[in-house]
């Protein structure tokens, strides 16, 4: 049985890691790591699939706003980053026989023409059931369908959808 490609949106403060950041990385691919919340490691974990496209948002910042697009390249697998004492994302908890964590690895896809920000994505009428706007603290949320056809032509790639 072919799962349907599914939609995702993924926070980062652009201080950290911008969408700009990831399209510097070799071949445009980088892990998706440092996920610290049990609800965003289970779709890393179980959810998210290679071929699933990613709306790259960028958050903790005056105007938040989605930059691009990213598709994801390598399903679930477990976080390194939690293993390493010295680094910000490390948990004691977590281990390689027993990983508590989780990453994706992404690839750049494209930029928008112009990026859609959240005071535009809580204006349009189609876009009032996000989870975006449900307060939602999550750095991995899902997207539906329509929600990310709407959004990347607000970001000028209607070629995209």
């Amino acid at each position: 049985m072919t799962l349907s490609r599914r939609f995702w949106l993924f926070k980062s403060e652009p201080s950290c890691f911008s969408f700009s950041d990831l399209g510097k990385r070799p071949e445009g691919v980088e892990p998706w790591d440092g996920v610290r919340n049990f609800q965003a490691r289970n779709f890393l974990r179980d959810d998210i699939q290679p071929g699933d496209g990613i709306l790259f948002y960028h958050s903790g910042i005056y105007r938040p706003a989605v930059a691009g697009t990213a598709i994801v390249v390598r399903g679930g697998y477990p976080d390194g980053s939690a293993l390493d004492p010295e680094g910000d994302a490390y948990d004691p908890r977590s281990t390689p026989e027993n990983p508590i964590w989780y990453r994706v690895d992404v690839r750049y896809d494209e930029p928008f023409v112009r990026e859609v920000t959240l005071e535009e994505i809580k204006r349009h009428p189609l876009l009032s059931g996000m989870e975006l706007l449900r307060r939602s603290r999550l750095s991995i949320q899902p997207v539906t369908k329509e929600e990310w056809e709407i959004i990347v032509r607000l970001g000028g790639l209607s070629e995209k959808v």
